[in-house]
């Protein structure tokens, strides 16, 4: 009979490539993993791993295991986590993976009215941009993703249990002497009036030098900029929004963000324009089919529906 612990290990030894990384990753010894692998062969009834001087590579059928072991660890950490709620042992464990924007804005909120709701909930938080961060749902390293996509394939997250959270528009990032800072009848009127610009079409950013984002970010601007009739000139990539905030207001280009980004920020030193044709990011937390059904899952996501509704 194969065993839980032994696919675990088969799998560890298959992200890391070798026994003494999966001995690391696990924390026990490189022989606890070598006698757990000749356990599961045993089981299995045929080779699962051939090693290669230091490195080890998977046979076919160590293959098909590992792509079968996601879906049955996922199923039994579903199934354990559940009777253990039903059971009133705990309340149970969530492991959240978020983009920085989110984690900084729609997180905060969710997890504050889940602990409040659920105080013996413990709940983790790693960052991850999509998709990455859907690959760490499907491999079992966390429970509930929330993720974005532009426009994208319906067919991207068929396998999962997808919560609309809510659409995010981008707008554009000008330094604040910009000559399209005053863009738009509302320009240095009013409060916020030293951020807050008008609106204009992204040809007229045709010439500027761009700050672009994350790679699935600057993949939109690139097609978006590209359906408007031009190639963006991008000097500077980041991740950190508070740095293309600093870029953009030093004056070194202009950039599109995300309205949930420019929320996590203080956006000193820049304006921001509402710009044309409008580019919009679909927000959603994703969880596996069988993870949906555990109680503290399912609150997780209600939670996460509930701050982006706010």
């Amino acid at each position: 009979m194969i065993e839980a612990r032994h696919l675990r290990v088969l799998r560890t030894v298959a992200a890391t490539g070798s026994f003494s990384a999966a001995a690391r990753e696990l924390g026990c010894t490189q022989p606890a993993v070598s006698q757990q692998m000749k356990a599961l062969e045993a089981s299995a009834g045929t080779p699962l791993i051939v090693r290669t001087g230091r490195e080890t590579r998977l046979t076919e059928a160590g293959e098909v295991l590992v792509r079968h072991a996601t879906g049955i660890l996922a199923g039994l950490t579903a199934a354990e986590e559940e009777m253990a709620a039903i059971a009133g042992l705990r309340a149970g464990r969530v492991r959240l993976v978020s983009f920085p924007s989110g984690s900084s804005t729609l997180v905060p909120t969710a997890l504050a009215a889940l602990r409040a709701a659920h105080p013996g909930t413990r709940v983790s938080l790693v960052e991850a941009e999509p998709p990455a961060s859907a690959v760490m749902l499907r491999e079992g390293d966390c429970d509930v993703a929330l993720a974005f996509r532009y426009g994208g394939s319906a067919a991207e997250w068929d396998d999962l249990v997808v919560r609309p959270l809510l659409v995010d528009r981008l707008v554009g990032v000008v330094p604040e002497g910009h000559r399209l800072a005053g863009a738009g009848e509302g320009a240095g009127e009013g409060e916020g009036a030293s951020e807050r610009a008008g609106t204009v079409a992204i040809g007229e950013l045709a010439d500027e030098p761009w700050i672009a984002g994350c790679p699935r970010c600057r993949k939109q601007l690139v097609d978006a900029c590209e359906e408007s009739g031009f190639t963006p000139r991008i000097d500077f990539a980041t991740d950190d929004y508070p740095a293309v905030i600093g870029l953009v207001a030093a004056g070194l280009g202009v950039a599109m963000l995300p309205e949930l980004a420019l929320e996590a920020v203080r956006p000193r030193g820049v304006r921001t324009l509402t710009v044309e044709p409008s580019v919009h990011r679909e927000i959603v937390a994703l969880t596996l089919p069988d993870l949906a059904q555990v109680p503290a899952v399912a609150a997780t996501l209600d939670q996460l529906v509930l701050a982006a509704a706010r």
